[in-house]
């Protein structure tokens, strides 16, 4: 697969993973971990997948405690091409200081923004429509990538696609971006086949997505490009920045404008956003029975499904239970349900009210 030119890829490593506690925690968040069985962290995944495509471009943006951590796991990138942001100001200033370095460096650059968090099951797909995606952005759009739905998921945003461009044949205009819908409000998207999940995919040339950004938050633009020419005034000017997504702050308003298009791809996305989402990424035991993240000669399943994660090096044994969740790690022990997963983050919250920070 050969490389794309002036591709450049830029890796938003931030976040905690609250859903995922006590696995993932502030300190140690989900994307630094292996939660697949591939002996690589996600992080380290996400890279795996882009190198073919950007070869050494890439830029990784991430927290200060994160970034010895980061540097440690991605010894192929240069040390000075792993930013630390001073605060969490959400995607837009993360991304938005990667485009506007881009946009100084290498004026004829792509830059595509891929979480360093998600699991992509057919690397080949998708390299594929990142290479679609990057013809499209040589041209000035905004370009994203919409996954094709699996299930009518409550839990994700949805992209509504138009009309197919005719210069890009399998890229089509974007008709809104649409905030996470009820249930059955999913269920009658999916019926159609025009919509598509959001991934927070974006592909673009630099100065386009900083031109964009200068239409509806010209500060904010401003900013970043200041900051691009000086970035020692970073600790000085970065707390005054917006927190706000880029979904927000561009991507919906450039499409009410027509100047976002979306490529509809397939290759097996999940942003392992809880437990019950990780169960349904690890191979199915041959006794069809309980799933292990870890050593399973730690776990004693007996009459039991679920998932068992076992960090703390004692022996779990779950007997008669159904659809589990066990997290052993050696401070920590969290006992669920697949169908509750996504409450474990109202813990994290008690556990910060509660002053119980070295558990978060």
């Amino acid at each position: 697969m050969p490389a794309i030119d002036n591709f450049w890829a830029v890796i938003p490593a931030g976040g905690a993973g609250t859903r995922l506690w006590p696995l993932s925690r502030s300190s140690s968040p989900k994307f630094l971990h292996d939660l697949t069985g591939t002996g690589q962290s996600l992080l380290q995944d996400t890279w795996t997948r882009l190198a073919p495509l950007a070869e050494d471009r890439f830029l990784v943006v991430t927290g200060r405690a994160h970034q010895d951590a980061v540097r440690e796991q991605l010894p192929a990138v240069r040390p000075d091409a792993v930013l630390a942001e001073p605060s969490p100001r959400d995607s837009m200033a993360a991304i938005g200081l990667a485009a506007a370095l881009l946009e100084r460096a290498d004026p004829d650059a792509v830059m595509g923004s891929f979480a360093a968090d998600h699991v992509i099951r057919d690397p080949e797909a998708f390299g594929e429509s990142v290479r679609l995606a990057v013809e499209a952005a040589r041209d000035g759009w905004l370009v994203t990538l919409g996954i094709a739905p699996t299930f009518p998921s409550s839990a994700f945003g949805y992209i509504h696609l138009g009309e197919e461009l005719a210069a890009h044949p399998g890229a089509h205009a974007v008709r809104q971006f649409v905030e996470k819908p009820s249930t059955a409000t999913a269920q009658a998207y999916l019926a159609t086949g025009s919509y598509r999940w959001n991934a927070g995919m974006f592909v673009v040339r630099p100065g386009v997505l900083l031109d964009l950004l200068s239409e509806w938050h010209p500060e904010f633009a401003g900013t970043l490009r200041e900051l691009a020419r000086d970035t020692s005034r970073l600790d000085e000017r970065w707390p005054d920045l917006p927190k706000i997504a880029l979904d927000h702050a561009v991507a919906e308003p450039a499409a009410a404008a027509g100047r976002v298009v979306v490529v509809p791809a397939s290759f097996g996305w999940d942003d392992v956003g809880d437990f019950d989402s990780l169960a349904t990424l690890l191979a199915d035991p041959a006794d069809g029975g309980t799933r292990v993240l870890g050593d399973a000669s730690l776990v004693r399943p007996l009459d039991s499904t679920g998932l068992v994660v076992p960090r703390s090096g004692r022996v779990v044994a779950v007997v008669g239970l159904d659809d589990v969740v066990v997290v052993d790690t050696p401070d920590a022990l969290l006992v669920t349900t697949r169908a509750h997963a996504q409450q474990v983050k109202q813990v994290v919250t008690g556990l910060q009210q509660d002053g119980r920070g070295d558990l978060t």
